[in-house]
């Protein structure tokens, strides 16, 4: 009896370890999300306060593909890809929507206007609301949209070249058949 009681200990151990070693094998960047081939959530966002471009809703989302990028002036990975996104916007066409998460107004227009504004609409989320029926989980996060409204791709962290060649641009044309 004592051999058993010290073996159970053991074996749970050694099945704990197995079922970690089984999940180390899957992609890590990999982030599923509840929301792809559905519908964009139903929401208004406003401007941000005292820029030109106008903020967006879901009826927005319709009509044509769209990226849609959550930035955020405190996020050092959206300044890091703040100039893939000027390329991906300048080479392809594609409508460009942000969602500025939980930002003050000032600190959003310094961001764009040190780096420049490639965003056709931007959408305050100061409360996080919006970001949150999204499924965002951090900031830098990219969705495609299709014409229909709705979500085929999401990207979590910040994009790369590799990123956009391997996966934004295929789900891009995806998003436009």
């Amino acid at each position: 009896m004592r051999k058993f009681l010290f073996a159970v200990p053991l074996l749970l151990l050694v099945g704990l370890i197995g079922v970690f070693a089984m999940s180390m094998d899957r992609d890590p960047n990999l982030v599923r999300s509840v929301l792809i081939d559905k519908p964009a959530p139903d929401f208004a966002l406003a401007p941000v306060e005292g820029m030109t471009v106008p903020g967006f809703d879901t009826a927005a989302l319709k009509g044509e593909p769209t990226v849609v990028n959550v930035f955020a002036s405190w996020c050092i990975p959206c300044r890091d890809e703040h100039p893939l996104l000027e390329a991906l916007k300048a080479e392809t066409g594609v409508r460009l929507f942000g969602i500025n998460h939980s930002d003050a107004p000032e600190n959003a227009r310094a961001f764009l206007a040190e780096l420049g504004n490639p965003y056709d609409a931007i959408g305050a989320d100061r409360d996080r609301r919006v970001s949150i029926d999204w499924g965002v989980y951090g900031v830098p996060e990219t969705f495609i949209v299709d014409r229909n409204g709705t979500i085929v791709f999401k990207h979590v962290g910040p994009l790369s070249a590799e990123s956009i060649e391997r996966e934004v641009m295929p789900a891009l044309e995806k998003a436009r058949l």
